[in-house]
């Protein structure tokens, strides 16, 4: 298929561009840079061989991405989303503009130019404080914050689109905690200033470039005090979106989680960073943060079911390549430069 990848600059986009070209795809990257880097292209194009068109846009703005999807896809993926739960809070209009908006945005394009297609890139934070775990896709729905809030109502405009339309199919894939990076190291996890993810942050910690890592909360009711989350590596995540895009020939509207069915606290990923990277991790356990939970972790049998897909990558593979990465690039893409949050403007461009 040729797929128009919106925020393919970004994390989990360009591990999945590299995927999807192995796999046979022609790839078009849609970013506006604001946590994607131009780099990251760079080195899609080096990993694939392939001469990736990259366009610079907004996902707000229609008219850029009319002019796009008239040239002619298959399908749409979705990962053009801001993403920081800390972050939404003191910025929730920004948050449900650039999610909510840009997504209605997004399927009004993809209308007014035929693609029927789409795989939308969601999160486990949806599901908020769970009953019990593993979760499955049928738990209760309890967004808690801006940024979960934005994901749920993302999710609920695609599947109304899908309902009034019959011809239009969605997969949407419903994330736990990603982390590693691409085996080769060129590619990676680059947060802007101090990670709010546990493996960059620990990462940097192995590195020196982090005094402490900073572990919030050691009072849960988990084996050791941590929290406890189901972390799956983006290769992994990377080679279930390829497979989505099969499961879109059905038609209707799917809803899968990705996860690997095991959760690990807090201390079991430092000690398996330590045990990969050689490199002492100091830690200090501080005040619980707002809206965290003791225990998060996916029941990803229906992915499996449906896809034929299975998290093929260890804790300690996780591991290993994430120090790969932070070793290959102290200081991320941009040397040392870091880029604060910024409310873009709307912009088009080719590169």
């Amino acid at each position: 298929m040729k797929v128009l990848v919106c925020g393919g600059a970004g994390y989990i986009g360009s591990h999945t561009c590299v995927a999807l070209i192995e796999q046979g795809h022609e790839v078009v990257i849609y970013d506006n840079l604001c946590h994607g880097s131009i780099s990251a292209v760079d080195h899609i194009r080096q990993l694939s061989g392939a001469s990736v068109r990259f366009v610079e846009g907004d996902i707000r703005d229609r008219e850029s991405l009319e002019a796009v999807l008239a040239t002619g896809f298959d399908a749409v993926m979705h990962f053009a989303a801001l993403k920081i739960m800390s972050e939404s809070c003191r910025f929730p209009l920004l948050y449900f503009d650039n999610n909510v908006a840009g997504t209605i945005t997004l399927l009004q394009a993809m209308q007014s130019t035929g693609v029927q297609r789409l795989v939308f890139s969601s999160s486990a934070a949806v599901y908020g404080d769970p009953d019990v775990v593993p979760i499955n896709e049928d738990a209760p729905l309890r967004a808690c914050n801006p940024y979960s809030h934005s994901k749920l109502v993302m999710e609920q405009l695609i599947e109304e689109v899908c309902d009034a339309r019959p011809s239009f199919s969605a997969t949407i894939l419903r994330y736990f905690n990603p982390a590693g990076a691409h085996p080769s190291g060129l590619m990676g996890e680059d947060p802007c200033g101090v990670p709010t993810n546990l493996m960059p942050y620990v990462a940097q910690v192995a590195a020196g470039l982090q005094e402490r890592l900073h572990v919030f909360g050691g009072d849960y009711p988990t084996r050791d005090g941590t929290g406890v989350r189901d972390y799956i590596h983006v290769m992994d995540l990377a080679d279930a979106h390829a497979k989505a895009l099969e499961l879109l020939r059905r038609g209707g509207c799917h809803v899968l989680n990705l996860g690997t069915g095991r959760g690990y606290s807090v201390l079991e990923v430092v000690e398996a960073f330590e045990h990969v990277s050689g490199c002492r991790v100091p830690y200090e356990i501080v005040d619980r943060r707002p809206g965290d939970v003791a225990e998060v972790w996916a029941d990803p049998s229906r992915a499996e079911h449906a896809l034929g897909w299975r998290a093929q990558h260890d804790l300690v593979r996780m591991c290993a390549d994430a120090w790969r990465w932070q070793s290959m690039h102290p200081h991320g893409y941009q040397s040392a430069q870091v880029i604060e949050l910024r409310q873009v403007v709307p912009s088009t461009g080719l590169r």
